[in-house]
C-alpha cells in the first residue's frame, strides 16, 4: 500500500510513502503519520498528514521510504477540512502542509477524546431567555432561518448601527441551528471581546460552548479542541483561527465586526483572511454565514449590490435609544486660545460633569506609549531604532525608549547622543501620557489603561474590564476598547489624535478611521442616559470625520467607492503584494527589480497591472530593507502569474520574499 503525505514545510508537493503490512489496516485519509524526511538513508522523522491512498495498481519507479508510525487512532482532518485547506493553499499561494499546520495549531490531538472539565459542566443550563425582537431583528431572523434549516449556503450582511441588537440575532439564529442539530462558530476580532461574548452566550446556551484563542495555554487549547472533536461543544467562540474548529454538522458561522483587520493573518504563512475562509467553509458545508458590522468593509457592502450576499439592516438602537451626540473640536482653535494640552477645554469640562454624576468615561487614542518620539531642540535630531526606520516611542513608567516593531529598547537619554544638547522635547501623545495627565487633572479618580503594554499577561483583558465595570471611572485605551464593549454607565467618549491614521499612505486609511470613530462612538449612551462623543482634530472639515460625526455609513460608502473604482482598488480588483526583504539594500533592490521584470514579461496579455518595485512606506524593519511590488487583477490572473514567476525566480539565501494575497494594508 502506498499513500501520499504532505508536511508542514514550504514545499508545494505531496510525498509518496509505503505502508508496512502491519500498519495497513489503520491507514485512513486525514490521520497524522511520522515519516522519514530528508536525503539521508533514514531521513529526519517528521510529522505529516495523509491526503491520499493510492490505488493498488500503483507501482513506483523509484525507491519509496516506509512510514514510521501512525499518530492518530482516528482522522483529525475530515474530508471537509482537507478540501478547505487545499482551497486555502491554492488561493493564498501557500503549501497544503503549511495550511494544515495553521488549521491545527495544537499538538497532541492523537489521543481519543476524554471528557475534559476546565471548570465547566457538559450539560446545558441556560440562565437567560431570548429577548423579544424588534420588527427589524425579527425580519432578519425570518430571512436567515430557512437557509439554516434547509442546508442552503448563503451569506448575509447584518448591517446594524451600534446598539441595534445584532448579537441577539446571532443568538437566536444559532438557537434555530441547534434545534436542527447544527453547530455554530462565532468569530470575534479581539481577544479582549471574548470574555464578554462567552459570558453572554453561556447565559443563553449553558456550557455547550468551547473557546479558542491564542491566549489559552497549550493544554487549555488542547482540551477545548478535544471537546469540540468529541461533540461535547456545539458552539465555538474565538478569534481568527477558530474558523478551523472541528465542529461537525456545521450550520452557521458568525463573523462579528466583520470589517476588522485582525481577521487577516498578515505575519505568518498562510496569510489568510478568516472572513473569506469562513465563507468558503460555509459553502463546502451548505451552511450560512452572517457578517455583522455597524461599518461593513467596502468589499462586503459592495457584494450586496451585486447579489453575492443578502443585505439585512438594523437601523435603530434597541428601545429606540438615540445615538450619542457627536461634537468635533478644532484643536487649531484651542491653540489660538492658548490651550496646548492634550485635552480641549470642552473635553475637560465634560469629563468633570460625568465624574460628578458618577458616570463612566472612555478616552480613546490610536497609539500606545507616553510620547510618540523625543527630539533634541538644539540640533533637531530624533532618536530612531537602529534596526528600523522608525522613531522610538517613550514609555513613562520605566523611562525607556522602545521600538514597537522589533522590540529594541534603551534608556531615555538626558542629553542628545548626537550633539550632547540638553534641550530634549517629548513630542506626541500616547496612552501612558494621557493616563498621567488625567491623574493630574482628577487626582481622586480611578483610571484604567488598556493597550498592548497592559494586556500582555494572561487574564489581563478580563481583569481590566472587570475593574472598570465594577468601580472604574475612566478607561484609557487604543483600538481594543473601540468595539464590542457594552457598559451602560459610559456616557462620554473622548477621541484624541484622530488625525494620526488619516494621512497614512494606504488606500484603506479613511475606511479604518471611519470605522474606528463610529465604533468608539457607539460605546457611549448604551444605558438610560444619553451619550456624548467629543472628537478632537486638526482637520474638522475632513469628509471622513464629518461622515463619522453623523455615523452616515451610506454617504461614506458612496464617497469612498467612487475613489476605489477610479483607481481600480478593491472591490473592483484583487491585490497581491510582493515584499522583498534583505539586510543588504542593494541586493534587496536588485531582486525586486528582477521579479518585477519577470512579471511584466509574463504579463503579455495585460491581465494584471504591475506597480513597482518601490520602497515600502516602512522601509526598514528589524535590520531588513523592504521593497514591494503591487499587482492588481482577478484572483485567477494573479495566481497564474505569480505561480509562473515563482517557478522561474531563484531566491538568494540572504533575501526573503513574501506574497500577500488580498493585503489589508500596504505599509
Amino acid at each position: 500500500m502506498y499513500i501520499e503525505v504532505v508536511v508542514g514545510l514550504p514545499i508545494d508537493k505531496a510525498f509518496t510513502y509505503a505502508v508496512p503490512k502491519e500498519l495497513e489496516q489503520d491507514i485512513e485519509i486525514g490521520k497524522r503519520v511520522l515519516v522519514p524526511f530528508g536525503r539521508q538513508q533514514q531521513g529526519k522523522p517528521l510529522q505529516g498528514y495523509i491526503v491520499n491512498i493510492l490505488l493498488d495498481s500503483f507501482s513506483p519507479t523509484y525507491k519509496v521510504k516506509d512510514i514510521l508510525k501512525i499518530l492518530d487512532p482516528k482522522p483529525i482532518l475530515t474530508p471537509e477540512m482537507l478540501k478547505l485547506t487545499q482551497w486555502l493553499a491554492t488561493y493564498y499561494l501557500s503549501t497544503w502542509g503549511e495550511v494544515i499546520e495553521s488549521a491545527l495549531p495544537i499538538r497532541g490531538t492523537s489521543r481519543t477524546s476524554q471528557r475534559s472539565h476546565t471548570g465547566q459542566t457538559d450539560q446545558a443550563c441556560p440562565t437567560s431567555y431570548p429577548l423579544k425582537l424588534t420588527a427589524e431583528q425579527a425580519q432578519a431572523l425570518e430571512t436567515i432561518t430557512p437557509y439554516i434549516k434547509n442546508n442552503q449556503f448563503k451569506v448575509f450582511l447584518l448591517h446594524g448601527i451600534t446598539g441595534s441588537g445584532k448579537t441577539e440575532v446571532y443568538l437566536q439564529a444559532i438557537s434555530e441551528g441547534l434545534k436542527a442539530g447544527k453547530g455554530a462558530i462565532v468569530l470575534v476580532p479581539e481577544i479582549a471581546l471574548t470574555p464578554q461574548t462567552v459570558e453572554r452566550f453561556k447565559s443563553r446556551f449553558g456550557e455547550t460552548i468551547a473557546v479558542l484563542h491564542s491566549k489559552l495555554s497549550r493544554k487549555e487549547r488542547l482540551l477545548q479542541w478535544r471537546r469540540i472533536q468529541a461533540g461535547e461543544a456545539e458552539i465555538v467562540i474565538g478569534a481568527r483561527s477558530a474558523v478551523f474548529a472541528p465542529i461537525e454538522n456545521l450550520g452557521l458561522i458568525v463573523i462579528d465586526e466583520e470589517h476588522e483587520t485582525t481577521y487577516k493573518q498578515y505575519d505568518a504563512t498562510p496569510r489568510y483572511q478568516a472572513r473569506d475562509v469562513a465563507i468558503m467553509r460555509a459553502k463546502f458545508n451548505n451552511a450560512v454565514t452572517i457578517l455583522g458590522s455597524a461599518t461593513p468593509s467596502l468589499e462586503t457592502f459592495y457584494n450586496t449590490s451585486i447579489n453575492k450576499s443578502i443585505y439585512l439592516n438594523l437601523p435603530c438602537r434597541i428601545d429606540h435609544k438615540p445615538l450619542a451626540e457627536v461634537e468635533i473640536v478644532d484643536m487649531k482653535e484651542e491653540h489660538k486660545m492658548g490651550n496646548y494640552g492634550i485635552f480641549s477645554n470642552k473635553l475637560k469640562q465634560e469629563i468633570a460633569v460625568r465624574l460628578k454624576r458618577q458616570e463612566q468615561v472612555i478616552i480613546f487614542l490610536n497609539r500606545r506609549g507616553f510620547a510618540t518620539f523625543i527630539q533634541c531642540l538644539d540640533c533637531g535630531a530624533t532618536l530612531k531604532c537602529p534596526n528600523c526606520e522608525i522613531t522610538l516611542t517613550y514609555h513613562f513608567h520605566d523611562k525607556m525608549l522602545k521600538c514597537h516593531y522589533c522590540y529594541f529598547q534603551k534608556t531615555a537619554p538626558e542629553v542628545c547622543p548626537k550633539c550632547q544638547g540638553t534641550q530634549i522635547k517629548y513630542s506626541g501623545t500616547g496612552t501612558q501620557k494621557v493616563e498621567n495627565e488625567l491623574q493630574k487633572l482628577f487626582p481622586q479618580v480611578k483610571i484604567s489603561r488598556m493597550d498592548l503594554d497592559t494586556t500582555k499577561k494572561r487574564g489581563s483583558h478580563e481583569n481590566i474590564l472587570s475593574f472598570f465595570q465594577s468601580q472604574g471611572d475612566i478607561l484609557v485605551g487604543t483600538q481594543m476598547i473601540a468595539k464590542g464593549l457594552d457598559f451602560p454607565k459610559i456616557t462620554l467618549v473622548g477621541v484624541i489624535s484622530v488625525d494620526v491614521g488619516l494621512n497614512l499612505p494606504d488606500f484603506r486609511a479613511s475606511e479604518r478611521i471611519f470605522a474606528l470613530l463610529t465604533q468608539v462612538a457607539g460605546r457611549a449612551g448604551r444605558g438610560q442616559r444619553p451619550g456624548l462623543v467629543i472628537i478632537q482634530t486638526y482637520n474638522p472639515d475632513n469628509p471622513t470625520i464629518q461622515f463619522a460625526k453623523t455615523q452616515d455609513y451610506h454617504s461614506f460608502y458612496a464617497n469612498e467607492i467612487s475613489f476605489r473604482k477610479e483607481l481600480n482598488y478593491p472591490p473592483f480588483a484583487h491585490l497581491a503584494n510582493i515584499i522583498v526583504k534583505g539586510k543588504e539594500e542593494e541586493h534587496t533592490i536588485k531582486l525586486a527589480q528582477t521579479i518585477a521584470a519577470h512579471l511584466r514579461m509574463m504579463n503579455k496579455a495585460q491581465t494584471s497591472l504591475i506597480l513597482g518595485p518601490a520602497p515600502c512606506p516602512l522601509t526598514k524593519i528589524k535590520q531588513e530593507y523592504r521593497w514591494q511590488i503591487l499587482l492588481k487583477g482577478s484572483p485567477k490572473s494573479l495566481q497564474e502569474l505569480l505561480k509562473t514567476v515563482s517557478a522561474r525566480i531563484s531566491i538568494p539565501k540572504d533575501l526573503k520574499i513574501t506574497i500577500d494575497i488580498d493585503p489589508i494594508g500596504l505599509l
